[in-house]
């Protein structure tokens, strides 16, 4: 059906058609025949995998960016995938980056986006999450910081959303790394990184020795299978565009700070081979450009580690062979989000299925 209805949804504003997907699985979402209906339709067959003490259904998650504020979770989660990454979330509301600011690359199979992490806030999504129950679907959540706050304030904003959504998510991902916010990406320099990160683990330390934990509302893998701390694992979501040095510097910096795993990788600034026209767009390009690029930065970071880092591999996924490449590259779970726009809902379970 998706081939059928694709044309269609390309005839409208990129940004536009987003927002409507997203009302129709909210929509969806909200009645539970209809939440049924397409579960049966979508839902692959099991097949748990393990990574940072959580054991996800498949290894198929959705990327962060597609529901920032939290208002299709439902009807997302009745799309087969192992687990949802919500966000990015700023710890007060902003309205992003001036429109037009998504673009599709047809010619490529791609699309730019300089959204600069829009959305209604904290307080908004931890009401919006409040409620649910997803077991056995995880939820991860990716964390930002507000345009005008300041890099050398920036760990402010990180700790504020960690101490709201803890208790709410199965993993915490430190997004510093996308090319919209100014001056987001230089959070990824060693010394930077590892006082970020070093404070984070700090809070996280101070959380897990509160005495009396049954008083501490319970995150969502606790709810569905009773095998996480407490405090919740936190991943860093990493650039395509570092040099293997500041590569090299960056997972030292997650390393000794005892981050729990890396998202591989956020959009890119290259447009090396590009034949569409909306190539000299600015923002962050995602989607099949970025596939070989994305899949060596997580068999650099798989043979820098010595495998002991789990990763999350994202960017560039379109078809089961993509998952394929990046599952034997090293990953340990892959995300889609632009094969979403170009394959439909069906991507899910096909790769599911073929693994």
């Amino acid at each position: 059906m998706y081939p059928l209805l694709r044309p269609l949804l390309f005839r409208l504003d990129p940004e536009r058609a987003h927002t409507l997907t997203l009302h129709v699985l909210r929509f969806t979402g909200q009645f539970p025949p209809l939440r049924l209906v397409v579960s049966k339709y979508f839902e692959p067959d099991p097949k748990p995998v393990t990574a940072f003490g959580l054991t996800f259904r498949n290894p198929v998650g959705l990327a962060a960016g597609y529901d920032k504020d939290g208002q299709a979770v439902q009807g997302l989660a009745a799309l087969g995938f192992g687990h949802l990454e919500l966000g990015t979330v700023t710890p007060r509301p902003q309205p992003g980056n001036p429109k037009p600011r998504v673009f599709r690359l047809p010619e490529d199979r791609a699309l730019i986006n300089r959204m600069g992490f829009p959305g209604r806030g904290a307080s908004f999504l931890h009401k919006q999450l409040s409620s649910l129950r997803l077991q056995p679907l995880l939820l991860g959540i990716n964390l930002g910081k507000n345009k005008d706050t300041p890099n050398e304030e920036a760990a402010r904003d990180y700790l504020t959303l960690f101490e709201q959504f803890a208790p709410l998510a199965d993993y915490l991902a430190i997004n510093v790394s996308s090319p919209n916010t100014a001056g987001l990406r230089r959070l990824q320099a060693r010394d930077a990184l590892e006082d970020l990160l070093g404070q984070l683990a700090a809070a996280r330390t101070s959380q897990s020795q509160i005495s009396n934990p049954t008083n501490q509302q319970t995150n969502q893998s606790q709810i569905s299978n009773q095998q996480s701390p407490i405090s919740p694992p936190l991943l860093v979501k990493l650039s395509p565009d570092l040099s293997d040095d500041e590569l090299d510097d960056a997972l030292e910096a997650i390393t000794r700070t005892g981050m729990d795993g890396v998202i591989a990788t956020n959009t890119t600034l290259r447009r090396e081979g590009l034949r569409s026209p909306r190539a000299s767009e600015t923002g962050g390009l995602s989607g099949a450009p970025l596939a070989a690029h994305s899949t060596g930065i997580i068999c650099k970071i798989h043979q820098r580690t010595g495998g002991r880092l789990p990763i999350v591999g994202v960017g560039g996924i379109l078809t089961p062979g993509d998952a394929r490449a990046r599952l034997d590259a090293g990953a340990t779970l892959v995300q889609v989000y632009t094969g979403l726009i170009y394959e439909g809902p069906g991507l899910v379970k096909r790769i599911v299925s073929s693994l």
